[in-house]
């Protein structure tokens, strides 16, 4: 049974269109309006090894807070049901250098929504990329996919190359996390 998901999102903010594929070979079209925000979208598909087609459209003329989280949201839903009742290995860690920075991504696909990170930027601008657009897409993306996930800064001061340090390594997490097993890892036995 194929591992993919499409959804659509229309708010009075937003307008989102993601089609994901969790088997995929990390392919993606993401045009979100937002140059960064599509950069740090295609790694994540790179990284996880997903496919992903991503559309969206918001009041970025107003701040790109609403866009950024409503694709976390819209991501994290496509995520969660995308996975349904498969059987995955459902932890994933990974440790990330690039230039500077180090970071950590530790995740559990628990159907436990959970968030936390520590301060991760310098600066409040990548660009015209606020940084806390990406921490929102964070959050927004763990409460929707029903996951657990940590982010820890190590070591960094360049908030692009912490960035995309983060996005690396939350990708890998998620491949590996997402990897199809023969039994629950759970003394529940359900997640």
């Amino acid at each position: 049974m194929a591992r993919e998901s499409s959804i659509v999102r229309t708010t009075k903010e937003t307008d989102i269109k993601i089609n994901l594929n969790i088997d995929g070979t990390g392919r993606s079209s993401i045009d979100t309006g937002i140059g960064f925000l599509n950069h740090l979208l295609s790694s994540l598909a790179l990284y996880s090894n997903f496919d992903l087609d991503i559309t969206a459209r918001g009041d970025i003329e107003v701040d790109g807070h609403h866009l950024c989280e409503d694709v976390g949201i819209v991501l994290g839903s496509a995520l969660n049901k995308a996975l349904g009742d498969h059987r995955i290995a459902r932890f994933g860690y990974s440790i990330v250098p690039m230039d500077d920075a180090l970071l950590i991504s530790s995740l559990d696909i628990s159907g436990r929504p959970y968030f936390e990170t520590n301060e991760l930027f310098v600066n409040n601008l990548i660009g015209t990329f606020q940084t806390e657009w990406l921490i929102e897409f964070l959050r927004a993306f763990a409460m929707n996919s029903k996951v657990t996930l940590h982010i820890l800064k190590l070591r960094g001061s360049n908030s692009h190359h912490i960035a995309e340090c983060l996005i690396k390594s939350l990708g890998i997490s998620l491949k590996e996390a997402t990897r199809k097993i023969d039994d629950i890892l759970s003394t529940k036995g359900v997640l």
